[in-house]
Order: structure tokens, then sequence, then C-alpha cells
């Protein structure tokens, strides 16, 4: 069965991203097709679940790599306010459409409760994933939903105790259980969050000391999972736990190591997490029921956005902010599936009646990436606030901007922008930075910095920061479908200008550059150049050769360094993709011996003859007439496909009676 949900999601996720749609969906369209309910190849949904599970707590693990103690302290009043108040709204909005349809559903006042919590719950994991594709979790509205969602996952708890005690089995003891379920609650964080602070550096450096990967990694699971399973036997979700653990390490050094060794784990996963999620869909239920399961579907997120929205505004939202908070949370959740099953058992409501209501929620869920993606068009779109608000943001930028020309727009204020920014300020050039982080801009422009609250990926902002009077534009982000979606803007009003941009090392140098892109920045192959120019100095090599060298590479795009060659510790990187370089030793009963080098057919595979080590000596991009000696060593870049075709070539041996033919 794994084997066939790993081929389906391939094949999904392709699809859907030649479409250009979120490959979420692709993972959801996987499940229901798949799944029980349709073509039924995967059948065993339990199994498949518990695997997938741990998707969603490698996420929120990452997700509290982003937060700090003291980030959730100021949170408190998001958490423990609105996401208060939006449960409580929830259920109470159950509770006066059950008593209105009570004769009609046959439901309950304890079942209309039961179904508020269930409907209260949003999705974390797409969500989250959302939001941190989109590069806004550190927004006003992120954070309004990810206080939302913190308090969902504490409210788990206390709803299914109530839930049960509706079932009869322990109505007496549900002031008792409740009390129980706080203290557990109090003990796991308290013991996470102040025994684990101590801990958690400590632990980490003792780790790190012994210099092994592997037991870095080993060490980064056992942290996440050991989290996740100390909140899960307190009766607390295993997500929470991982968020609480990455929340700590987010206070280490260690925070950006970690960050790369948990995202394969995190992304296989949850993918495996949303295919899972789309087995539950029965499709037959909407086809029997099309008009009850529209009913909730629609009510469900229209109510849920309204009222969050509301919510939200009463806590001092702005309307744009309100909404897309609301609209964030609109769909249901996973916790959702966990609390009608208690329902379910419990025969508090219909069982026909819960069918509608799960593929309504499971519909929602679908609709969620839709309605995140085209948040800033419906609001534009319903708020006519959100058009003077962003009016007044394009001002601020425009206002900052106004008297300046040949400047550079500086897109993020990170560390990298800020350090472009004093050498700039340093030579008496002028920039306007953009970021979305409202505390760093708050507190840059507070220190006279040239920086406003703006998203760079938008064509509005880049007009108002004077695009069409700058000089150069740098892109500061590490995330490549960002700096893509600026390059977008950029080329499309002004072609002309020198687009900077910065990436982690040279996968995507190609892409940006045919995206517009006038200079790639890759980190790794400048902190190489950089590592190579200080040896030679130290090594007695003079300055100006030095610097002549790091020259020669930079105009050749990196074209030199680009290449190298795979090791055992390279395990993780792509094999077809990735460009590498070769020695093959050409042994003295080889055909190519005594053939030139366009003889054999090496540059028609598309590789690159760097180098050829003669008796010990190196020649330096030979020429392509050079014929091959016997124990010559010939350095090859390129791809791994075609290395393993040249190395075939140039080690097959002479048959008897004549010469090998170039395949």
């Amino acid at each position: 069965m794994t084997l066939l949900l790993l081929l389906a999601s391939v094949v999904g996720v392709v699809v859907f991203r030649s479409l250009n749609l979120p490959p979420m969906l692709g993972y959801l369209t996987v499940g229901i097709l798949v799944g029980p309910h349709a073509l039924g190849f995967a059948a065993d949904l339990e199994r498949a679940e518990h695997l997938a599970e741990f998707g969603v707590v490698f996420l929120m693990f990452s997700i509290g790599l982003e937060f700090s103690l003291s980030k959730l302290r100021a949170m408190r009043r998001l958490v423990f306010g609105l996401g208060l108040a939006q449960v409580l709204g929830t259920i109470a909005i159950a509770l006066v459409l059950g008593a209105l349809f009570e004769r009609w559903m046959h439901i309950t006042w304890e079942g209309s409760v039961a179904l508020g919590g269930a409907l209260a719950m949003s999705s974390t994991a797409i969500v989250s994933k959302m939001l941190a594709e989109r590069l806004e979790i550190e927004t006003e509205h992120g954070r309004n939903i990810f206080g939302v969602l913190l308090f969902q996952d504490l409210a788990v708890v206390p709803l299914l105790i109530v839930i049960a005690a509706f079932g009869g089995e322990s109505s007496k003891d549900l002031a008792m259980s409740l009390g129980f379920a706080a203290v557990k609650i109090v003990v796991a964080l308290a013991l996470l969050l102040i025994v684990g602070q101590r801990f958690m550096t400590r632990w980490l450096n003792v780790v790190a000391r012994r210099r092994s990967q592997e037991l870095f990694v080993l060490n980064l699971l056992l942290v996440t999972l050991g989290a996740a399973f100390i909140t899960d036997r307190f009766g607390l979700s295993l997500a929470l736990g991982a968020f609480i653990a990455g929340m700590l390490i987010s206070e280490t050094p260690y925070r950006h190591q970690v960050e790369e060794d948990i995202k394969p784990f995190r992304d296989v996963l949850l993918g495996l997490f949303f295919v899972t999620t789309g087995m539950l869909l029965d499709p037959s239920v909407i086809w029997r029921h099309p008009l009850l399961v529209l009913a909730f579907f629609v009510g469900q997120v229209l109510l849920k956005s309204v009222m969050i929205t509301g919510l939200a505004r009463a806590f001092g939202a702005t309307p744009g902010v309100a909404m897309r908070t609301g609209l964030g949370l609109a769909q249901a959740g996973e916790f959702g599936f966990v609390l009608l099953n208690l329902i379910l058992d419990r025969h508090l409501v219909d069982a026909t009646l819960l069918q509608s209501i799960l593929a309504s929620m499971l519909l929602s869920m679908l609709a969620a990436p839709f309605l995140i993606q085209n948040a800033d068009r419906i609001v534009m779109r319903l708020s006519a606030a959100e058009w003077m608000q962003q009016s007044l943001q394009m001002t601020r930028i425009a206002t900052q901007s106004i008297k300046q020309k040949g400047h550079v727009i500086i897109c993020g204020y990170g560390r990298a922008g800020q350090n472009l920014a004093r050498m700039l300020e340093q030579e008496g050039i002028a920039y306007v930075a953009l970021d979305l982080d409202p505390d760093r801009v708050a507190a840059a422009a507070a220190a006279g910095e040239s920086v406003v609250f703006g998203d760079a990926a938008r064509r509005e902002s880049l007009l108002a920061a004077g695009i069409h009077r700058a000089a150069a534009v740098a892109v500061t982000y590490a995330n490549t479908p960002s700096a893509l979606r600026v390059l977008h803007n950029v080329h499309e009003l002004e072609p002309t200008l020198p687009a900077i941009v910065r990436t982690v090392d040279d996968a995507d140098l190609e892409k940006l550059l045919a995206a517009g892109a006038t200079e790639v920045i890759p980190e790794i192959v400048e902190g190489s150049l950089m590592l190579a120019s200080h040896t030679l100095v130290l090594m007695g090599v003079p300055m100006r050769r030095v610097v002549r060298r790091v020259e020669e590479m930079r105009d050749a795009r990196y074209s030199l360094l680009r290449g190298y060659f795979h090791g055992a510790d390279d395990a993780d990187d792509d094999d077809h993709e990735q460009v590498r370089l070769q020695s093959v030793p050409v042994d003295a009963r080889a055909d190519a011996v005594g053939r030139s080098l366009s003889e054999l057919g090496l540059f028609a595979l598309g590789l690159e003859v760097t180098a050829i080590r003669r008796h010990g000596i190196r020649g330096v991009e030979p020429d392509p007439e050079t014929k091959l000696r016997a124990s010559d060593i010939v350095v090859l870049r390129g791809l791994p496909e075609a290395l393993a075709q040249a190395e075939e070539r140039l080690s097959r041996h002479r048959r008897e009676g004549g010469s090998a033919a170039v395949a």
C-alpha cells in the first residue's frame, strides 16, 4: 500500500503543479481516488493514519522553530482571548442552529454542543503549510491564526471529556474530570517549558561536540517525538508537544541546522497525512445528499469566517487583518474528526447526518488553499476600509521613496537585507526596504532606517517604492518561489532594471536567471570563494592574483565551482539534477587510448572535460583534439546519467580484432 500511495502522490503532485495549483490539493485528491470509498486501492486507512500523524508533528515542530517563549508570552491574549472566544462562539452558534432545526435534524442540545466543538477546530496542517509557503507566519493575521490554532489544540482534551460525559458514562464526575484535565495540562506545559528550557541547550551542546551528523539527527528525532509523547501521555495532542520542542530549540544556536535536518521527514509524512485525510471522504454521501452536504459546507465556511472576523475586530484587528484571519480559519480541522468519532460512539447525532457533516468538513479542507491563496482579492472586494488601509500603506512606502532617485529597493529586511542597507548607506546610496514583519519594521523605522511595511511580491508595493526611479532591486529572500514572484513583477514593471537575488545554493541559479535576475548570489558558493581566497592569501599567493581568480569564477557564473565530486555525505542530493565532477582513469587496454576527446563523443553527451591528469601533471580545459594515453585521468563535469555513459566509453576495452565503436 505504501508504494501505491507514493506512486499516486508523485503523479498527483506533478499534475497539480503543472496546473499551478497547490500540491496539497494533489495529495487530497489522490486520497479521495485511492481510498476505500472510491477505487479502493488503499483500504487500510488506519495503518496509514498512524504514520501520517507524524507529518503534522514535524510540521508543528518546524513552526515552533519560528517562535520563542517571549513571542508566545506576547501572544497570550490571542491564544486565551481570541482562541477561547472562537471555540465558545462556534459552540454557541451550533446550539442556536440546533434549537432552530431540532425537529428536522432530531438533534439534542448535547449533540449541538458536541458538533459545535468539532466544527470549531481548524486544520493546523493545511493552514500552517500555506502560511509558511506564502511567508505570512509573521504577519498580523498569521499571528492571529496561530494563536487560535494553539488554543484549539488545548481545547481538544476538555471537549473530549465533555462529549464523553454526554454519553452518560461519566456525567456525575464531569467537574472532577475537567479539573483533573486542567491539572494535567498545566503539569505537561510546565514540564516542557520550565525543565526543557534549562535542559535543551546543554543537551544539544553535548550532542554537537560528538561531531556526528547521524547522532545529531537521531537526537533531533528523539527530542521531537519525546516531547510529542509527553503531551500525548497527558492527554494533549502530539502536535502541541512537537511545537513546544521546536520553540525551545529556537532559542539555541542550533536552530537553522535543525530546520534543515527535519525538513525531509516533515515534507514526506505531511504529504501522506493529506492523502489519508482525502481517504476519509465518501463521494457517495455527496451524491445521495448533495443539498444537505452543500448546506453544511457553505454554512460552516460562511458562519465560521464571519464569526472569527467579528471576534478579531473586537480584539483590535483592522478589517483586512480580521477578514484574512476568518478566511484562514474557515475550514474544518483534523481534531474535528476525532471528536466526530466520539460523537458517533456516544450516539449523540444521527449517523446519516454525521456522514453529511463529515463530507462537508472535508470539502471545506479542500477549499482552504483557494480561500487562503485568494484572501487578498476577497478582502479587497468586500472591505472598503481595506482599500483605505492598502492606500495608506502604499502612501507610506511612496512617502519614504518620493524624494529618492537612483535608489535600491531591498526586498526583505532580515540579516542579509540589513547588512546590505548598511553598506549602501556607507557609500551614500539611498535605499527603500520592504518587509512583512511588523515588529522588525517598527524597530528599524524607530532607529531612523528607511524601511516600511510592505509585500515586495505585490506590484503596488514596488510601484510605491519607486521602481521606475530605482537603480536596482535586491531580493534577500532565501525562499526561491517568493523571489520568483518578485522577479516576475520587476520584469513586468521595469524589464531593464538590474535585479540581484540571494539564494542558499546554486540549485535554482538558472531558474532565477531565466526569470530576469541580473545576478544570483548563492551563499554556499560565495562562502567557498571566501574560504578559498583567504586560504590562498595565507599560502602566500599575491592578493592581486587571488582577486583575479575569484573574479574569473564569478564572470563565468560560477561554472568552475558548480560541479563537485560526489561523496558518501552527499547521499541526500538529487541524483538526477545535481551537476557533479567525476575522475575516470583510462586503462592501457581501453579503446579510448589513442583517440581524441571529440572522437569519443564526450561533448555530445553534454559534458565538459575540465582537466586531464597525465604523469602527475594536470592540464586544465584540454583541447577537443587532445588524444588520450594509457593511465590518463579524465576529469568530467555533468549530470550523473551522462557521466555514467562517459565512464562506460572511456573504460570499454578493445575487442580482439578491432576497436569498439562509440555508442
